[in-house]
């Protein structure tokens, strides 16, 4: 007892006190989260991204984060049947592809579930909890946070390096067979668009676009996506419970 105390503890203090990457187990099936350390950048059409940057993308915004962790990859049809026990993808075959078809609302359902898991068998502290993330979150991690290059995609310019985006034989792809970006995260560009936790607010509203408050953010691109909507700064978002074979998301652990 006092040993898982003393654990608890150590989890509980880890994000201020520069803990290391974390890994957790789920009926066998591991995954691991990636520290991202706190603090400021630029969102939106930096300087890298201009000649293909949207409306919804300006103006640039400097924001500032604490230190929180994200997924080192989307989040697997594994992982996601250890938690929920059946697998809702279209592309099956390989369990270690994405999960997708899942709808924002899905996700919240997985997430409420594997919280309830891992607090009840003392892998993850009370203050701790897993969450999809935010926005700026999801765009400071895949601009490589503190270690960023100011790579247009997630970890390079060459889209193809790391991205599986429209030539990828029309399906999606085993997470982390691409090269990581800068914090050691995979995928962030392509393979599937991963859902965000935000309404998406435009920055100054495109023709055509869902009006705020009706659409969730969806972030990176994927299998099916021109290069041009892999870039670290594109910006996409649909209703809440759609569901397609191109949607996934990708975990973040916050405090409470």
């Amino acid at each position: 007892m006092r040993r898982i105390t003393l654990c608890l503890l150590l989890l509980m203090v880890c994000i201020f006190a520069g803990a290391q990457d974390l890994e957790f187990e789920v009926n066998k099936i591991t995954f691991k989260m990636i520290r991202v350390e706190g603090g400021s950048f630029k969102m939106g059409a930096t300087k890298e991204q201009l000649s293909e940057a949207n409306a919804d993308e300006y103006p640039v915004q400097k924001v500032t984060l604490e230190t929180y962790y994200i997924g080192e990859t989307e989040v697997t049809q594994e992982l996601w049947t250890a938690v929920m026990g059946k697998n809702p993808s279209f592309f099956i075959g390989n369990e270690k592809r994405p999960v997708e078809n899942v709808s924002w609302g899905d996700c919240q359902q997985f997430i409420e579930k594997l919280n309830a898991m891992l607090h009840k068998n003392k892998q993850l502290a009370p203050n701790l909890h897993f969450a999809l993330p935010t926005e700026a979150q999801w765009e400071y991690a895949a601009r490589g946070g503190r270690q960023s290059k100011g790579c247009k995609y997630s970890g390079s310019s060459a889209v193809g390096s790391v991205s599986w985006f429209y030539y990828s034989k029309g399906v999606t792809h085993m997470v982390g067979k691409k090269l990581a970006n800068e914090l050691g995260i995979y995928d962030m560009s392509g393979n599937v668009f991963e859902w965000c936790a935000d309404w998406y607010h435009p920055h100054e509203f495109a023709e055509g676009e869902v009006p705020m408050d009706t659409a969730r953010v969806l972030r990176g691109g994927s299998w099916s996506s021109p290069s041009k909507n892999c870039r670290v700064s594109n910006r996409f978002c649909q209703k809440p419970d759609t569901r397609a074979g191109n949607f996934g998301f990708r975990l973040a652990i916050i405090e409470n």
